[in-house]
């Protein structure tokens, strides 16, 4: 305490203090909550159209998460495009784990491990099926204007294309390659992939998709009602 202070509060009682301080205590207390609402307002979840697709973007801390679910099923899963691009100066690392869905009940559900999903392709799914889904996300992913990944699905298709020569393994290979894996971005990078979430063949449904990593929290909330796209698309 400055010597003013240690002078001046020594003549007073502990009440009179208390009454003298408690107002600077609130008055900060108001100081920390306007900073908090006015950082929660510059971190907006904003929507847009895109290839007929219905996406959520939001930013933090130059951290770019973008999110649709694309309207195709394949065996079990449901599909959500998601896509990352770091505009800070430092890296980030993303991982599968980061991501969690959140049902309207409150249950939670994580992403099939891509390698497991890929497997079930290999012995279970029809090449028309895989072709499909190939399809849906490739047109999603190209009617993003101003997404050009830099380690997201064509860089991993291409690798895996590569490696193969039958018709069924190039259709798996495919789709291992749409699989969202984990990335480090340096600054400036991107990527983007697929989460395979279980919901037995039948729609997602409302819930909140989560995304924790390396300390942000970014959170979209999905209904029912879902604005159908028209085809038209808005992103710039």
């Amino acid at each position: 305490m400055i010597p003013f202070a240690k002078e001046t509060f020594g003549r007073l009682s502990p009440s009179c203090v208390i009454v003298i301080i408690m107002p600077l205590v609130r008055m900060l207390a108001v100081c920390l909550l306007v900073c908090c609402m006015q950082n929660s307002a510059l971190a907006q979840v904003i929507e847009f159209e895109s290839g007929g697709l219905i996406y959520q973007t939001l930013t933090r801390n130059g951290l770019t998460v973008m999110f649709a679910q694309l309207p195709t099923h394949i065996r079990e899963y449901s599909v959500v495009q998601v896509a990352v691009s770091n505009g800070s100066p430092k890296p980030y690392i993303l991982k599968l784990d980061d991501f969690t869905w959140v049902r309207a009940d409150g249950s939670v559900m994580r992403p099939a491990i891509p390698r497991d999903v890929v497997q079930e392709f290999l012995e279970k799914a029809g090449r028309t099926e895989v072709v499909r889904l190939v399809s849906a996300y490739e047109q999603a992913l190209y009617g993003i204007k101003n997404l050009r990944s830099t380690s997201g699905y064509e860089q991993r298709r291409l690798s895996a294309l590569a490696e193969v020569s039958s018709a069924k393994l190039k259709a798996a290979a495919a789709a291992s390659a749409i699989a969202f894996v984990p990335s480090k971005l340096a600054p400036g990078e991107s990527t983007d992939g697929a989460l395979f979430l279980v919901t037995n063949n039948k729609p997602l449904g409302s819930g909140k998709l989560s995304v924790l990593t390396n300390g942000l929290l970014f959170q979209f909330n999905l209904t029912d009602e879902q604005p159908k796209a028209s085809g038209k698309s808005d992103a710039h």
